[in-house]
């Protein structure tokens, strides 16, 4: 399988993960802000570490995947964007990509989440038909981002005792 592309925006840069983005990875998924909507548990460095390898994975078994999100001359994680296949326990497949975004705090609220989404969106559009997002109805900011980059809600469910919408966005053109 091919190795992950590069996409740029006008600000940003989504690559692939590599090994040395685990430190910052590790820090983000830690982080009480980043996971208040990530059922609100801090990950240790197993659980950092096992979706560092499923990033990988994704890209070698599904021929898509998460991207690390960087500043052009800046090789900084600053959280990470993408598509996954992520057959969750009590959710029913969705028939296609799910499309998934997290952002270090300090990377929050300077609208890299929707530009990332859009970039990874505009490169999906060449493969997918349809993506979909899971979001915690309390997390605005996400939502925001949903709507921005033209998901509307199709429904709800419950996963891991939380309730969840679920948004959805057709092919642009």
């Amino acid at each position: 399988m091919a190795a992950p592309p590069v996409l740029t925006s006008d600000r940003l840069v989504l690559r692939p993960h590599r090994l040395d983005d685990f430190e910052r990875l590790a820090a983000m998924w830690s982080h009480p802000v980043v996971v208040t909507h990530f059922g609100g548990k801090p990950f240790n460095r197993e659980d950092s570490w096992n979706r560092l390898l499923r990033y990988a994975g994704h890209w070698q078994l599904m021929g898509y995947g998460m991207w690390a999100v960087t500043r052009p001359g800046e090789d900084l994680h600053l959280g990470e964007v993408g598509f996954l296949q992520g057959e969750r326990t009590g959710i029913e497949s969705f028939g296609c990509p799910e499309a998934a975004w997290s952002f270090h705090p300090e990377a929050q609220g300077q609208g890299y989440a929707s530009e990332a989404v859009a970039c990874a969106l505009v490169w999906a559009d060449t493969r997918f038909d349809r993506t979909v997002a899971m979001i915690n109805p309390g997390n605005a900011a996400s939502i925001a981002v949903a709507r921005r980059c033209g998901f509307g809600i199709y429904g709800e469910a419950i996963y891991r005792e939380d309730a969840v919408g679920l948004w959805e966005r057709t092919r642009a053109g």
